[in-house]
């Protein structure tokens, strides 16, 4: 299989992949941290060795947000983890900066993933999937679409039949953990280091967002994204 997108320097990204035969990716906590701080320091040319790091920390992965890194591969300005799936939204920087960082997490996954598990063989479809954002109500768009996806656990059809209890869809956005919705709410988070504010477009940094300002991008800039 080949990639259709081809890759631009200076140029934004929504890239996301699941798990072959959409199995589970993420089965409990501790797989979701680990893709999480993963996301983070294998941002970087330099190799890394994650049981060095977790004998020496005594298997704390937070304070991996702590490490100084070599220049980053990529910007990460938006991500979600589903339990099948995930999406980034990234900018890329430096020439092949995407598919190097991208070859190198979805490897050092794989192999915690399949270690821990058991098995064997590819835990990704291949190629990841990847779309161009090419204009203001796009990224919009696909912004607020992959800060809102985690609302698939509590209402499957909430894309397509709207949010039917609002109060309750805020509340559960606001406490998942596997997301940088809460980073664009509180950015204080250990977790906040994996996106370089600095690349967040100026209409995104001068909205006031909260759930209602997500959902309205969200259901705005689909109908000027499908058209």
């Amino acid at each position: 299989m080949y990639r259709e997108t081809s890759f631009a320097e200076n140029e934004y990204y929504h890239i996301y992949s699941r798990g072959v035969e959409k199995r589970k990716i993420f089965m409990n906590d501790k797989d979701y941290k680990r893709f999480t701080a993963l996301l983070y320091i294998m941002n970087q040319n330099q190799s890394f060795r994650m049981d060095n790091f977790l004998r020496e920390n005594q298997n704390d992965l937070e304070n991996i947000f702590k490490l100084e890194r070599e220049k980053t591969l990529v910007s990460i300005v938006g991500y979600c983890l589903m339990p099948n799936h995930f999406h980034l939204i990234l900018y890329e920087h430096t020439e092949n900066g995407i598919s190097k960082f991208m070859g190198k997490l979805l490897t050092a996954y794989s192999m915690y993933f399949n270690t821990k598990y058991e098995r064997s063989g590819p835990l990704f479809t291949h190629p990841f999937r990847s779309e161009h954002i090419d204009n203001e109500s796009q990224y919009m768009y696909i912004f607020s679409y992959v800060h809102l996806n985690p609302l698939s656990i509590i209402e499957k059809k909430w894309k397509e039949d709207g949010i039917k209890n609002k109060k309750e869809a805020g509340e559960f956005l606001e406490k998942y953990q596997y997301s940088s919705y809460k980073d664009f709410l509180e950015n204080n988070r250990p977790e906040a280091s994996i996106l370089d504010f600095s690349l967040i477009p100026d209409y995104i940094k001068e909205m006031d967002l909260d759930f209602n300002e997500y959902e309205k991008l969200f259901r705005e800039n689909k109908e000027k994204d499908s058209a």
